[in-house]
């Protein structure tokens, strides 16, 4: 009888764990699918009119939002395996984790280029137009991918440390990261030193970019308007910038609340945590400058308003069809 007892109190348990991890996946999937949403209409308003598309703002701010929605379906994917306790393969974990990787570097890079276009245009206005060029821009996009892409190229050769015997079929213990993919030491002294140097580099821009446009607001032949939106726009990056490195602390939090608290309690805090560090962040470009700016506002509302009413006549549509 205790045997049964037994029994009866496992798998209590484990269909207890089991509505757990459907339910905190539904709680994450809803605001992710809601703000993708968001994030694809952002997009496709800013390729909706040429303004966008010829602008040096409004290209920086594309790349940006590109980046930042396919770090939010990446991120999404890894917390519904990780959740779901999804045992994968190095390969596997390794191409997942760097293409994270990589998008996650362009965003605090395309905030430091968005902090400079704005410095040179309060700064420098009648230069302006001749410095902030659409080929100018688009070679400084270029040239962020390839930063970025060659951080993980470094990566991937500081994986050679590993043993290749057998490695397609070895499995990653525990979640899925880009600390499970680490090599030796090596790898994460590179990856520590590669993260610093980064998010100082662009710190360091962003408030210098910001001290220039509030000295440049108390001269007498500043526009005062605009430099007053121009360093609210600063102070944003900043924030965004901090948003963002708050993502680097995500794992280790997670690898050292793992050995404090109890397995139900874990994944409550870890989903917390991924809504706060994650997914909130990924949705302040839509909201912060599809609201804040005269040109995007009114066609952004246009297209979400124009695409909610044209989902809801289609659901109506095949009701009535099927009644």
């Amino acid at each position: 009888m205790s045997f049964r007892n037994q029994n009866n109190t496992t798998a209590g348990l484990q269909d207890d764990s089991l509505l757990g991890i459907v339910l905190f996946s539904i709680v994450t999937m809803l605001p992710c699918c809601v703000f993708l949403y968001v994030n694809g209409i952002m997009l496709f308003t800013l390729r909706s009119k040429a303004v966008f598309c010829e602008t040096a703002r409004y290209i920086l701010l594309y790349n940006l939002l590109f980046a930042e929605t396919v770090q939010l379906i990446l991120s999404q994917v890894l917390f519904l395996l990780a959740a779901d306790r999804v045992i994968m393969t190095y390969p596997l974990c390794g191409f997942l984790t760097q293409l994270a990787n990589f998008t996650t570097t362009i965003s605090p890079l395309t905030l430091v280029v968005m902090s400079v276009e704005r410095y040179v245009a309060v700064c420098y206005p009648l230069r302006h137009a001749d410095i902030v060029t659409v080929r100018n821009t688009d070679v400084a996009i270029i040239l962020i991918w390839m930063f970025s892409f060659l951080n993980v190229l470094i990566q991937l050769l500081l994986l050679l440390e590993l043993p290749f015997d057998n490695l397609l079929n070895v499995q990653v213990k525990g979640m899925c990261s880009s600390m499970s993919m680490f090599a030796g030491p090596i790898s994460e002294a590179y990856n520590g030193a590669f993260t610093c140097f980064v998010f100082t580099s662009a710190g360091v821009t962003v408030i210098s970019s910001y001290v220039g446009v509030a000295a440049a607001a108390r001269s007498a032949c500043a526009d005062k308007a605009s430099a007053h939106k121009a360093r609210n726009t600063l102070l944003l990056h900043l924030v965004q910038l901090g948003l963002s490195l708050s993502s680097t602390i995500y794992v280790p939090l997670l690898m050292t609340l793992s050995t404090i608290v109890t397995r139900v309690m874990f994944a409550r805090i870890h989903n917390v945590v991924y809504l706060l560090i994650f997914i909130v962040p990924r949705c302040l470009s839509p909201l912060i400058y599809g609201l804040r700016d005269q040109s995007i506002r009114p066609v952004l509302m246009f297209n979400l308003c124009c695409r909610l009413r044209l989902s809801f006549v289609i659901v109506k549509s095949e009701v009535s069809s099927s009644a």
